[in-house]
């Protein structure tokens, strides 16, 4: 690399490594505000909140970036640049392009508006008060349509609702989303007859025997200690802390999770901690040699979503795992656990039922809650959906898709944060994570054919070095599909996540 191309190359590597910076801390800034701030600080964090994101926006959008990036891509030895400068090159200039797009007053009131419109949802939520919460929805969802109308042109997409997409799985658009559910919604309820069709009906009582919280503390730990996530040790880069509703926040060495507890509903909290922290892992196994730079960053939310519900599910909630858990958590639990058979335990844990609540949904109806919100925001950004009509809206595609009655918007329209968050186009990457997940699963057990029985041993290390070597090595290397095609060798299929939940639920149930 010649002088001047060096030169402007650390100049576009030290603005990344600021913006970093700033970002991980804006990031704990708002796990303290779900975790720790007092109620009254609600309108000066979200003045805080703000004013980070301008900061941000701010160092992004400097003149002086887009020199050095032109200095770059104009000097003739920019065809020499190995395939991390390039792509360093690349997602800086795509960051940069649709920043300075972006007015600064709309960054502030988007921000803004996003602490608020999550202050007044938990409160309505609470209440079960829709009509308190509409109005800073509809606020929201109107900041969006802005961007969005923005960043269609710099994103050449076809519709708003695709520019809104493309900033959680680049380059996927609604009609991409469209055709991929088609074929996920066919082969999820294919399974569910089969399941209705079996007769057999775990018992769930398992469940919702009560277990105090300070118990369940203890099977997060547990959980948290099988798939190394360190919250103790010397060199612990991770913490837990109870919300509202589960996340998971940080960068690299500070990666956090938190849980929810409920005393009827104790494996709520254990597999929300194996979720969040299948995403912690991938935080924390990004390669080091890239912090601070474009490329140390997930591949995309979908890949993200594939990785929790990776450990959540094809794991954690995998025969094996649970036959090595058992024992131990009938240790832990006590009474509420005795007498408990291995099999009837798989089953309850696996149970195949529709629900209203999608984070408490089981892996075969998970899918049809998120087509559901997915084509709601789809309408909603046509402007065929008004705020007014979403409660309706949603009852009826609940009762269509689920065959649920709604009892209040709290466990309908309102039961999650990130509608208030006013991150419209996040939720098809739920789903996504699961089409991942099936080409990866698929590939693992090429790659590694007894990984199931060191998991039954207490053993995720095989599984763990996978997805690490295979998966959070690239970092943001690949575009999603294109990440998933070099690990699987295929192109984005729905096929195996339905044959292995075939072939999972088939021995379950007997089908």
């Amino acid at each position: 690399m010649n002088p001047n191309l060096q030169k402007a190359y650390e100049s576009l590597l030290a603005k990344s490594k600021d913006l970093a910076v700033l970002g991980s801390t804006t990031a704990i800034v708002n796990w303290d505000m779900e975790t720790k701030m007092p109620p009254k600080a609600l309108n000066l964090r979200s003045q805080q909140m703000a004013m980070l994101e301008v900061m941000g926006h701010k160092m992004l959008t400097d003149p002086q970036v887009g020199k050095t990036l032109e200095a770059i891509e104009k000097d003739p030895g920019c065809l020499e640049l190995d395939a991390v400068q390039k792509r360093n090159t690349y997602l800086t200039r795509k960051g940069y392009d649709e920043a300075t797009k972006l007015p600064e007053s709309l960054v502030f009131e988007t921000a803004k508006q996003q602490t608020i419109a999550v202050g007044v949802w938990k409160k309505a939520k609470a209440a079960k008060d829709y009509g308190m919460f509409k109005p800073e929805l509809k606020k929201m969802i109107e900041l969006r349509q802005r961007a969005a109308d923005i960043l269609m042109g710099v994103k050449c997409t076809k519709t708003p609702y695709d520019a809104l997409l493309d900033s959680y799985e680049s380059k996927m658009t609604a009609d991409k989303v469209t055709r991929v559910f088609t074929g996920m919604r066919e082969g999820l309820i294919d399974v569910m007859k089969k399941v209705e069709g079996s007769g057999f009906k775990p018992d769930a009582s398992i469940l919702s025997r009560p277990v105090p919280i300070e118990v369940q503390k203890k099977i997060s730990e547990a959980a948290m200690d099988y798939i190394g996530y360190d919250t103790k040790g010397p060199n612990a880069g991770g913490r837990l802390d109870e919300t509202e509703h589960p996340f998971t926040t940080g960068y690299y060495d500070d990666v956090r999770i938190t849980t929810h507890y409920h005393e009827d509903r104790w494996a709520s909290s254990l597999y929300s901690v194996m979720h969040e922290g299948g995403h912690a892992l991938y935080e924390q196994n990004l390669p080091q040699a890239w912090m601070y730079q474009p490329i140390g960053t997930a591949a995309s939310f979908g890949i993200h979503e594939s990785q929790s519900r990776f450990v959540e599910n094809m794991v954690g909630r995998s025969p094996e795992f649970l036959a090595y858990m058992l024992p131990r958590l009938k240790k832990i639990v006590g009474k509420p656990l005795r007498g408990v058979k291995l099999a009837d335990f798989i089953a309850a844990v696996n149970m195949v039922e529709p629900s209203k609540i999608r984070i408490e949904a089981d892996e075969v109806t998970y899918g049809l809650h998120i087509i559901i919100r997915f084509e709601m925001e789809r309408d909603i950004f046509a402007g065929k959906l008004k705020v007014d009509e979403l409660p309706q809206a949603w009852n009826e595609k609940y009762d269509k898709y689920l065959g649920v009655e709604i009892g209040n918007d709290s466990e309908g329209v309102m039961q999650d944060t990130h509608w208030a968050s006013g991150y419209y186009g996040y939720f098809p990457s739920y789903a996504l994570g699961n089409i991942y997940g099936g080409m990866f699963l698929k590939k693992l057990r090429r790659d590694a054919p007894g990984w199931r029985k060191e998991i039954r041993k207490g053993n995720f290390q095989p599984v763990k070095k996978w997805l690490v070597d295979n998966i959070h090595a690239k970092g943001n290397l690949l575009d999603p599909a294109d990440l998933a095609k070099e690990v699987t060798g295929e192109n984005l299929t729905v096929k195996p996540f339905i044959g292995y939940l075939e072939k999972k639920f088939g021995k379950i149930y007997g089908f």
